[in-house]
């Protein structure tokens, strides 16, 4: 086994315990026995270093037999390139088509080759994990809030809308609900929310952002793909409706969004009164829309609800078996 993971003993340690992981999940699965020699042997590419365990087909199935546990996804890419290729070429991709498939559709029509900005990591870790808040020249924190895996997320086209303005509402964008941070009992709490566009580099909001030559953010980047961003509130692209979504008042948020169309932003969470709680509320609606595309031209409801163990309705809720390793997801 050492053999077919070389480097440090650091390395060597990880990939026996995804090796490990993997074989239980596979044997539990109920695979043959060839089917198990071929991944714990090595077959005929070990002429060129390569074991069963890199094979394309057997990763798949044991990964669909597990039901494309995130946390052993990402220990899995972290064992050594020629994993971590795999995953990127095609693991991530089906992890996110079986934990948000209508979500995944409506993203990738007309994307060319199916190909996302950023890649399907980004999308997978933007789907899991809240990116956390520091302080940036429009929003200050009294202290940052770190970033953390999500149990459950859920994404709405609803939402998206309340995010672009007039001009830009031929756009899709989904994003998620407020990720709730406490930050004490004499500030309100915070909220961080994330979200992706479909087809960003054709976007009415790019070519607006464009147009009135918004500069890129020195500071700040995208925390799923790396790429610059654009402060929406510098480019004065922030619309009312943004602020009534989320529960805050007008000016107590900031979003950014990156070259590769990833949304993360934040805002002050204003406690409802029990008036505004049982009030009626203009803006509400039960999450289906008429007007709704996914590509295949048929109205559907657009809230999501993704969890880290398969896909769920709103109403549906999967605990997590344990928080990952976050070391391994970075």
């Amino acid at each position: 086994m050492d053999d077919a993971c070389p480097g440090g003993p650091g390395e060597r340690s990880i990939y026996k315990r995804v090796h490990t992981t993997l074989s239980r999940k596979h044997s539990a699965a109920g695979m043959s026995a060839n089917q198990r020699l071929r991944l714990n042997s090595p077959g005929p590419a070990s002429d060129s270093g390569e074991s069963g365990i890199l094979n394309e087909r057997i990763l798949v199935l044991i990964f669909e037999s597990i039901k494309w546990d995130i946390h052993v996804l990402c220990a899995a890419s972290a064992v050594n390139r020629k994993l971590r290729a795999v995953a990127t070429r095609l693991l991530w991709r089906e992890l996110c088509v079986y934990r948000a498939p209508r979500m995944v559709t409506a993203l990738a029509t007309g994307a060319p080759n199916g190909r996302l900005g950023g890649g399907w990591h980004a999308l997978a870790k933007l789907m899991f994990f809240c990116c956390g808040c520091e302080s940036t020249r429009h929003f200050r924190v009294s202290r940052p809030s770190p970033g953390h895996f999500v149990k459950e997320s859920r994404f709405s086209k609803t939402s998206g809308r309340s995010f672009l303005t007039k001009k830009c509402s031929g756009d899709l964008l989904f994003v998620s609900d407020p990720c709730e941070h406490p930050m004490g009992e004499r500030e309100d709490d915070l909220g961080i929310y994330r979200g992706v566009f479909r087809g960003f580099m054709r976007s009415k909001t790019r070519a607006c952002l464009i147009r009135r030559q918004v500069k890129l953010e020195e500071r700040v980047c995208c925390p799923y793909c790396g790429a610059r961003v654009w402060s929406m509130t510098a480019a004065r692209l922030v619309p009312k409706s943004a602020a009534r979504r989320l529960g805050t008042h007008d000016g107590g948020l900031e979003y950014f969004v990156c070259l590769n169309g990833h949304l993360h932003g934040t805002c002050w969470l204003v406690p409802l009164s029990s008036d505004e709680d049982n009030g009626d509320d203009e803006e509400a609606d039960d999450g289906c829309s008429d007007d709704a595309d996914d590509g295949s031209g048929r109205s559907e409801c657009d809230d999501r609800t993704v969890t880290d163990g398969s896909v769920s309705s709103i109403s549906e809720e999967i605990a997590a078996d344990g928080p990952p390793d976050q070391s391994l997801c970075t």
